[in-house]
């Protein structure tokens, strides 16, 4: 299947219907059925846009774990819907009235952008207490049902239908498609978990603790690098360990090592620490249930632990509160991220993408079609969809 890049035509409906795009030729989106079938394409000829609302046409798309958890059956999905939620694209067309960026500035057509997986209502409870990433009313790209007027709700498209309320970030023009489209996901996550750590306890100067060198991991170890602090990066697998020195790591540890050998992280963290080989910040990226507990019993008198990965159901964490009250410690957990968090994820993507290799992360680039290749387990931290 070929599908080719249009200007969408706008077609003036009746005031009160909205504004109604039409693109030929037709918008296509690839819909999962279920656990154990195939994508299908879905022609999508014609968009209604309600008065807020955007249309982008996607450039990029990267495949996240969630995605793959979801096709695995490892996470709950209503099906069918459209997958993806690390994307980048261009807008082509707008509701009524237009729309903003998150600094305020209006959104014009031909913007490079890229959007919060998150839709909040800006009106429930947890939206006042400052926590939108949680809203009672949550819409998220890629997660949600494929409806009747939000065909277009996922990043596996030509285009994405982004609804009034989702955060909305302008990028540069110059940055690679490959180095933009997690931040989405991965580079916003890993914001705000930084910034949940720093609350904590300050980076700059920290002994700072990373499970996993995924696409979370990476990041966050060039993120905290930048920050000031020293990162140790734990990871089984070699050619990640490697992957982490190049964005920052000052040393990598081997999970599975024994305690007596050069990789295991007592080791490691001797060596890299000196007088300081305590961390007293720990970030849990992988979603690995025994990380978490070795991340608990690593982390030093007044330090902070930051749970990621653990997004899908696992064994409980066992916590002696005495640990917590002699120790002085802190868990943290952080589930998506606010505005700001996309905000300062692109900022650093566009400080840091020629310092850091982040787009030799993504690995095979599939066509739309193909989407059903894209969603196996690769040993690179992304795979790309490029409609």
């Amino acid at each position: 299947m070929t599908v080719k890049a249009v200007t969408p035509r706008v077609v003036e409906p009746p005031a009160r219907l909205g504004m109604g795009v039409s693109v030929y030729p037709s918008a296509t989106a690839m819909v999962w059925p279920g656990e154990g079938h195939t994508h299908e394409a879905v022609a999508v000829p014609g968009v209604r846009l309600a008065p807020g609302d955007v249309l982008v046409e996607v450039e990029l798309a990267t495949v996240c774990g969630s995605d793959l958890h979801t096709v695995q059956g490892r996470r709950q999905a209503q099906a069918p819907l459209v997958l993806g939620h690390e994307q980048v694209g261009r807008v082509v067309a707008l509701g009524r009235g237009g729309a903003k960026t998150t600094d305020g500035r209006r959104v014009t057509l031909g913007e490079r952008v890229v959007w919060s997986v998150a839709v909040p209502c800006g009106r429930c409870v947890r939206c006042r207490r400052g926590l939108p990433q949680n809203c009672l009313n949550l819409q998220k790209y890629g997660h949600e049902r494929m409806r009747r007027g939000w065909e277009l709700s996922g990043g596996f498209a030509t285009h994405t239908h982004i609804l009034e309320g989702t955060p909305l970030v302008r990028v540069p023009d110059d940055i690679p498609a490959e180095v933009l489209a997690p931040a989405s996901c991965s580079t916003a996550s890993v914001a705000a978990a930084l910034e949940a750590a720093s609350q904590i306890v300050p980076l700059d100067g920290a002994l700072v603790l990373v499970a996993g060198a995924g696409m979370l991991g990476l990041t966050a170890t060039a993120m905290a690098t930048d920050a000031g602090a020293r990162v140790v990066v734990s990871e089984p697998v070699a050619e990640r360990r490697e992957a982490a020195k190049a964005f920052g790591a000052v040393a990598v540890a081997d999970p599975s090592a024994g305690a007596d050998r050069a990789l295991s992280l007592p080791a490691v963290l001797h060596r890299a620490g000196g007088r300081a080989a305590v961390p007293t910040v720990a970030l849990e990226l992988s979603g690995d249930p025994s990380a978490v507990r070795s991340l608990l019993g690593a982390i030093d008198v007044g330090g902070v632990l930051v749970l990621v990965g653990s997004v899908t159901p696992g064994p409980e964490l066992a916590v002696a509160p005495e640990q917590l009250v002699r120790n002085l410690l802190t868990i943290r957990g952080v589930h998506n991220y606010a505005p700001r968090h996309l905000e300062q994820a692109v900022r650093f993507l566009a400080d840091a993408w020629d310092r850091y290799p982040f787009a030799e992360q993504v690995g095979e680039t599939y066509a739309l079609a193909d989407v059903d290749r894209a969603l196996v387990p690769s040993t690179h931290p992304r795979i790309a969809v490029r409609p």
